[in-house]
């Protein structure tokens, strides 16, 4: 259903003082007692008394979500790895040149943007955020309806993979885009609501959109950012454009200022030094000339720096240095050569240049986000980005000496943004510039909850009915009865459901082996959100030698989504290991990475084959391993393995050598003002030392630098793997150093 211009308020009325005929009156209360779906003359005329028009859509719904649910700290990245300097066999901080700036820490959150939102405007972060003048900038670049979505590609050993969006975001996507526009309208509607909630009073939002859409999201914009001052922004993103009929050569930025508002015009070029001795008159006034070579030989430009011929050379050079440094006009032209034609600095285009690339097909320039940036907030402001996909705005903010918060849906997407933002930090510290930590974090548990709650209204006990009930029918398995610890069947399989807000223990595995044992049960799947960091392979391994085979598989957040269940899209994987061992010596310590075994399967390969046409090749991800199939022209398959080493899985590793040196503390919102501080039981991940692959260097470490303790004693360090799909896998090593 296409969006439609309607009535700006919906209040309730009485039918009987409104201006309309009786016939109009009975036939809509007709409807109305009959449940039938009111026209769009019938709205027309319900609120034909009203000023003002609004966007009406299918779905349209004023409530935005006020939940305020308390975000995990996973991982904090405090600062660039520290190096041993040549000659030195320890790691002293020598040759730091730019520090750590302490007090704010940025934010890169990973998980739903509405329910972020939600939890940064009504929780315990807000006023975190007001304590830092609040958040003045908000750059947004949500989807547009081009058919995109959450894969990615996957290079590995001179062939590319696409890692497939999971189901989760296939979910998102389909809420986005499933019933056309309507549905890409709510979902904007309601975080947009949310945005303008969070903005502070003198803040500024920038939202990034195309043609497609443009039309529908000004009017969207206009309704809820009333008062605010407006802009049109056109990006010339291209010389090319595509389509056939006035093919498309540039996007649109909306902005929103309130008068208030910082705003620092960006500046146009001036009169430049090197060619005003090229100056030259014509009728029309002074102008200098720039060449360049076009398809019919040289062709010049002339840029007037003085319309009135009656200047002397003297005065028009006067002139033309009086105005320059003029305010940027609302059109931004992206090709630096041809924006100096018009005596502005370019912004950028999709082409951006090899060392910004980091593949994403709508990756914008830093160029870009530095323009907007600079002109919407000044140093130490807060800013924010709630699509933040590569990582774009928070990098440049970074750079410029913002704050920032950042967030995906994408797992990818965040893993993306912190290798890029670590590899900012390096080279901030390296030129001798201060840097700010940033931490990685979630919704958790507490989103889990949240979704339980939606599907449960009743008692505890009920609700965790109602959470095994649903896993198990994810799972496709039946429910098993007269057991303590296994919950359901399948294939064969005893199946069980692990807790929904607590790691699955040691001691819970035990539970499961003796149960097993007790009823002669060989083969059980164990099911989780997460395992506790000590459960080793060799564990598993000892169970299945005394009889009982266990498998442990990860619950995925898809489970939540009734749809995905229904058409039996959840996929639970295996459980990855990795083997890392600790080299002591003194009170030193170095971590080696030695291996790395994942069961990961995405695509089925009977299909595969089945589908291939002759002469063709599919890379395709099977049962931990990367495989190309081919099928030749006498239909003869051939299977070749990539991935040949078990390193060819990993993408970025790190250490925390002081694993459980500090406390996780959430923040609990109980009402109005009162908040709670609670132990989450876990510890946050200082990330202390990393290696990873990057567009300019896909070499990885598998040894780290020394890490020199200060006392000796007993030590937990984690060591934590995100393979080239982008999942975490992690692992505690305990120490003694001496």
């Amino acid at each position: 259903m296409q969006p439609f211009l309607e009535l700006r308020k919906y209040k309730p009325h009485d039918i009987s003082t409104m201006n309309l005929s009786e016939q109009d009156k009975n036939n809509i209360i007709e409807r109305i007692k009959n449940n039938e779906k009111l026209s769009k003359e019938d709205i027309y005329k319900l609120y034909a008394d009203e000023e003002d028009v609004f966007l009406f859509w299918n779905g349209r719904k004023e409530q935005v979500t006020n939940v305020a649910l308390p975000f995990h700290s996973i991982e904090h990245i405090d600062e660039p790895r520290k190096e041993t300097p040549k000659g030195q066999s320890s790691m002293f901080e020598t040759d730091l040149r730019g520090r750590q700036l302490k007090g704010w820490t940025n934010k890169l959150i990973w998980g739903d943007n509405k329910l972020i939102l939600s939890s940064l405007a009504n929780g315990p972060m807000r006023e975190e955020i007001e304590k830092q003048g609040g958040l003045k900038l908000i750059y947004i670049d949500p989807p547009f309806a081009v058919g995109s979505d959450f894969s990615h590609n996957i290079e590995i050993n001179g062939e590319s993979a696409t890692k497939k969006q999971s189901v989760l975001e296939e979910i998102a996507y389909r809420d986005t885009w499933g019933r056309g526009i309507s549905s890409y309208l709510n979902m904007m509607y309601e975080r947009l609501k949310l945005m303008h909630q969070l903005l502070a009073d003198d803040g500024s939002i920038y939202v990034h959109c195309d043609w497609r859409v443009s039309s529908f999201l000004k009017i969207l914009l206009n309704d809820i950012f009333v008062g605010y001052e407006d802009a049109e922004i056109i990006w010339l993103c291209g010389l090319m454009g595509s389509g056939d009929f006035y093919p498309k050569a540039h996007e649109v930025i909306y902005s929103f200022k309130k008068k208030s508002s910082t705003f620092n015009p960006p500046q146009r070029l001036g009169l430049s030094p090197r060619i005003t001795n090229a100056l030259q008159k014509d009728e029309n006034g002074w102008y200098y000339t720039r060449g360049r070579e076009g398809s019919g030989g040289n062709r010049f430009l002339r840029s007037y720096i003085s319309e009135n011929p009656n200047h002397t050379k003297e005065e028009a050079i006067a002139f033309g240095n009086k105005n320059r440094n003029q305010p940027a006009w609302s059109v931004w032209i992206g090709k630096d050569k041809i924006a100096h034609e018009y005596n502005d600095h370019g912004v950028g285009t999709y082409a951006y240049n090899r060392n910004e690339s980091l593949g994403y097909p709508t990756q914008k320039p830093e160029k870009l986000l530095n323009r907007i940036i600079k002109a919407s907030s000044n140093e130490g402001d807060l800013v924010a980005d709630f699509f933040c996909g590569s990582g774009t705005t928070a990098a440049v903010a970074e750079k410029l000496g913002r704050k920032w918060i950042a967030c995906d849906l994408g797992r990818f997407s965040v893993h993306t943004t912190r290798k890029r933002m670590i590899n900012v930090q390096r080279q901030l510290q390296k030129d001798g510039n201060d840097f700010r930590a940033f931490e990685m974090l979630n919704l958790g548990k507490y989103e889990r909850q949240f979704f339980i709650s939606d599907l449960s209204n009743g008692s505890l006990e009920q609700k965790e009915q109602t959470y095994k009930q649903l896993i198990l029918e994810a799972y496709k398995a039946s429910p098993a009865e007269g057991f303590a610890h296994l919950h359901g069947k399948r294939a064969g399989r005893m199946v069980h459901v692990g807790p929904l807000d607590v790691p699955v223990t040691q001691t819970r595995f035990h539970e499961i082996f003796e149960e097993c044992r007790k009823h002669m049960i060989t083969q059980v799947d164990v099911l989780g959100f997460e395992f506790e960091m000590g459960l080793q392979p060799r564990i598993v391994q000892e169970y299945k030698e005394k009889g009982v085979e266990m498998r442990p598989r990860y619950i995925p957040k898809e489970v939540f989504d009734p749809r995905a269940i229904e058409k039996g899209q959840v996929r639970f994987f295996d459980v990855s290991y990795l083997h890392a061992e600790a080299h002591v010596k003194g009170k030193q310590l170095t971590v080696e990475l030695k291996d790395f075994v994942t069961s990961y399967t995405q695509d089925d390969l009977e299909e595969v084959q089945e589908s291939l046409k002759k002469g063709s090749s599919k890379v395709i991800i099977d049962n931990g391993q990367i495989v190309k199939i081919t099928k030749d022209n006498n239909e003869i398959i051939n299977r070749e393995v990539l991935t040949e080493n078990w390193y060819d899985w990993i993408d970025y590793w790190a250490v925390d050598f002081q694993y459980e040196d500090k406390k996780e503390i959430i923040h609990l919102q109980h009402g109005a003002g009162v908040v709670e501080e609670k132990g989450s039981g876990n510890y946050i991940f200082e990330n202390e030392w990393q290696s990873f692959r990057d567009r300019q260097n896909n070499q990885l470490e598998f040894k780290t630098t020394p890490h020199q303790y200060q006392q000796p004693g007993h030590y937990k360090v984690m060591v934590k793997v995100v393979d080239i799909l982008g999942v975490d896998t992690s692992k505690i090593l305990e120490v003694v150093v001496g």
